[in-house]
């Protein structure tokens, strides 16, 4: 059970859905590790003062939860390791990013958010596929 919670996925699929799934996967977990995660590492007090105005009772935790859930959960996606846990934190961070840092602002600026949530949303349900190192963990 913690092995299928931790590595799982569906495997044996074609040629071309991993390649497919390994291009999307790679490219996603990079520009999410370094376009957005590692800059808000160590959280400043910026990053810091937004978490606290969204209402999150201990603001130094969540802003550090942000950022390491945009980095280290961009590296793991990128690597394809802890797959569904990386994902299942980027999909929070995304939606709180998406509901409360972009709520009201125009769909162009949403976008990205929308985008990186669907994202990891997708291999929350799917897995890294056969090309990955869950999928090898997985067969050990």
């Amino acid at each position: 059970m913690v092995k299928s919670i931790l590595f799982g996925g569906e495997s044996g699929l074609s040629f071309v859905a991993n390649a497919g799934l390994t291009l999307l996967r790679v490219f996603a977990g990079v520009a999410m590790a370094f376009a957005h995660g590692i800059g808000k590492l160590p959280p400043q007090e910026g990053l810091i003062s937004r978490t606290e105005s969204l209402g999150f009772p201990a603001p130094v935790v969540f802003a550090w939860a942000a950022g390491l859930s945009e980095f280290l959960g961009g590296i793991f996606l990128a690597l394809g390791l802890f797959t569904r846990i990386s994902s299942f934190f980027i999909a929070v961070t995304m939606l709180v990013a998406l509901v409360g840092v972009h709520g009201s602002d125009p769909f162009n600026v949403q976008e990205k958010a929308f985008l990186f949530l669907f994202i990891a949303l997708a291999f929350l349900l799917k897995g890294a596929g056969d090309w990955s190192l869950d999928s090898y963990l997985r067969k050990g």
